[in-house]
């Protein structure tokens, strides 16, 4: 049996050439990607692409280390605002802009955490939600933030390449959304890691075997608010106009919505969470626009309710299906890719 011997090979991302050879066919899969879909699809994966790393970056917090948080579209504007006003008012470089920001997101993060070290469950919950709410207030009320009418991010560029369409600004965000997945698969793999798995267990037992509970409670906090620091920043010049109604507490509902459908304390359980709900969002907001289904609710909405709320029943779908899956399988869509493999491992027994 081949046995692990060094504590390094946790962190190995590739120790045998099936994986070699999987890790190879996607990254051609990646880099090929974006000259084979129409304009929009790119706007869409480049849309999946921020939510899984705001999504990883919060199972981290939420599904690894058992700490809850309403306020991560707080830390998704300070990224947003951050990265738009150091390039506008400061004249930083974009990538120098961005993790500036998401730095600035992880400082609040590791304050926002001190409250951790008492509260827990619905306690935890109304404070990180206060903050949220909070940092929407603020950036709404000050000139410097461009008040209620918003910032428009300014010309991308990365040393003499211009950024300027969505299948360019696709292998900018794509290769941070990479790198981010790879960091995060490997600290869960370290000390770090576990720890933050072992205070989800049972913060007693952990503080009992030596974790240090002020240490690692705040930096998961930090961690994962400079996930989500650099999901924003990435999401002011996809959107290229950024205003405080886009960081919403519903917003913060969605980031955690994408972490449970996908599976708690799985990081490809995150990436299968944000793609798919993701895609859901944004099919479901034309929902008029669905074949054989818009017509039927169109019709629906003329003879009993009204045209306007016809977008809300974009957001009764998108909720049913969260609570069917959950009901159904609370591991998320990581347990329905558990049972796959295992299934096709038996087949056909």
């Amino acid at each position: 049996m081949d046995m692990k011997r060094d504590y390094y090979e946790d962190i190995q991302l590739l120790n045998s050439k099936i994986l070699w050879f999987w890790f190879i066919m996607l990254i051609a899969s990646l880099a090929t990607l974006p000259f084979l879909l129409p304009n929009y699809h790119i706007y869409m994966v480049n849309y999946m692409a921020i939510n899984v790393i705001v999504t990883v970056g919060l199972n981290i917090l939420v599904g690894y280390t058992g700490q809850i948080s309403l306020g991560h579209a707080g830390f998704f504007a300070i990224g947003a605002y951050g990265t738009v006003l150091l390039m506008t008012n400061l004249h930083f470089p974009f990538l120098l802009a961005l993790v500036c920001s998401a730095l600035i997101a992880a400082f609040f993060g590791f304050i926002l955490g001190l409250p951790a070290l008492r509260l827990e469950g619905p306690y935890l919950a109304i404070a990180t939600l206060g903050f949220g709410m909070a940092i929407t207030q603020v950036i709404g009320r000050w000139q410097v933030f461009g008040g209620r009418m918003g910032l428009e991010a300014p010309d991308l560029s990365l040393g003499p390449f211009v950024i300027d369409t969505d299948r360019q600004l696709y292998f900018v965000i794509v290769t941070i959304a990479f790198l981010l997945i790879l960091a995060a698969r490997n600290m869960m793999k370290t000390r770090v890691g576990r720890a933050f798995i072992a205070i989800r267990d049972s913060d007693i037992a952990a503080e009992t075997m030596g974790v240090n509970l002020t240490l690692y409670k705040t930096l998961a906090f930090a961690v994962s608010a400079f996930y989500a620091g650099v999901a924003g920043g990435l999401m002011a010049f996809l959107l290229g106009f950024i205003n405080p109604s886009s960081f919403n507490f519903i917003l913060s509902i969605y980031f955690l919505a994408f972490v449970i459908v996908g599976g708690l304390g799985s990081i490809f359980g995150s990436i299968m969470g944000a793609v798919v709900m993701t895609w859901l969002l944004l099919t479901l907001d034309k929902v008029q626009e669905l074949p054989y289904l818009g017509a039927v609710l169109v019709s629906f909405s003329e003879r009993w309710m009204n045209l306007a709320g016809l977008p809300n029943i974009a957001s009764i779908i998108f909720g049913l299906i969260i609570i069917l899956l959950v009901v159904f399988e609370p591991l998320g869509l990581y347990g329905f890719w558990i049972r796959t493999k295992i299934y096709w491992k038996t087949w056909p027994f």
